[in-house]
C-alpha cells in the first residue's frame, strides 16, 4: 500500500480514531459523513466538504484520483462530522503482549530476564486444566518453569511477584501508527 493510499480518521474532536483507505475516505466525504482536511503547512489546516473540496486546484505535490469531471485531491486526514467518541480497545493475548505487560521480568524470581531465557508459564499448568489468558500466564526463566513442572507455585514452592492483571484498554489512538511517515499525521498521534 503507497503511502497516500491510507487516511487518518478522526473523530469531530480532531482526535485520531482510525485509518481508512482512500475509496473509503472518498465516499464518507461524498456521503456528508466526513471533512477533507486540506493542509498547507502546520498553521493551516483547513476542513473541507465534498463540493468544496472538488473544487480545490490542482496542487504539484499532491496526490489525485482522476474522474471523468478531473482531478479530486485524495486528502490525509479526514473528519467524521458527528462522531464524537475515542474507541478503546485492548491489546491481544499474545507471547508479545505478556512479555510487554511483565516487563521481560521472571515473574517468580524478578530477574531481567533475555529473550532466550525466558518462556511462558501457566500458572494452573494446563494439564490440570489451566487456560491460557491473561489471568493465568507469565514470564519465567526457563530454569524456573522447569522446575516448576506442571505443578501450582505452592507445590513447587514458588511465589508470584504480583498476581497477573488483564491490560487496560487503551484509547485507540495509542495503536495508530504512522508507518508511512506522512508529516501531517504526526501531530495528531501524540502516543507514536
Amino acid at each position: 500500500m503507497l503511502k497516500w493510499e491510507t487516511v487518518l480518521v478522526l473523530n469531530r474532536c480532531w482526535q485520531a480514531i482510525a485509518t481508512k483507505t482512500v475509496a473509503e475516505s472518498l465516499s464518507m466525504m461524498f456521503s456528508g459523513a466526513a471533512t477533507g482536511l486540506n493542509i498547507q503547512g502546520p498553521e493551516s489546516m483547513v476542513p473541507y466538504r465534498w463540493n468544496d473540496w472538488i473544487l480545490l486546484p490542482v496542487e504539484e505535490n499532491a496526490h489525485y484520483v482522476s474522474t471523468v469531471r478531473g482531478k479530486i485531491k485524495i486528502p490525509k486526514i479526514i473528519i467524521l462530522c458527528d462522531y464524537d467518541k475515542v474507541p478503546k480497545k485492548r491489546p491481544k493475548f499474545s507471547s508479545r503482549a505478556i512479555w510487554q505487560r511483565d516487563e521481560g521480568v521472571c515473574q517468580y524470581t524478578n530477574q531481567k530476564l533475555t529473550p532466550n531465557e525466558a518462556n511462558i508459564d501457566h500458572i494452573i499448568p494446563r494439564s490440570r486444566g489451566g487456560k491460557t489468558n491473561w489471568l493465568n500466564c507469565v514470564i519465567s526463566h526457563k530454569k524456573v518453569n522447569a522446575l516448576k513442572a506442571n505443578r501450582t507455585p505452592e507445590e513447587a514452592n514458588l511465589k508470584l511477584i504480583r498476581p497477573p492483571r488483564e491490560p487496560k484498554a487503551l484509547p485507540i489512538t495509542f495503536y495508530i501508527k504512522n508507518k508511512h511517515k506522512i508529516p501531517e499525521w504526526d501531530v495528531f498521534l501524540k502516543y507514536e
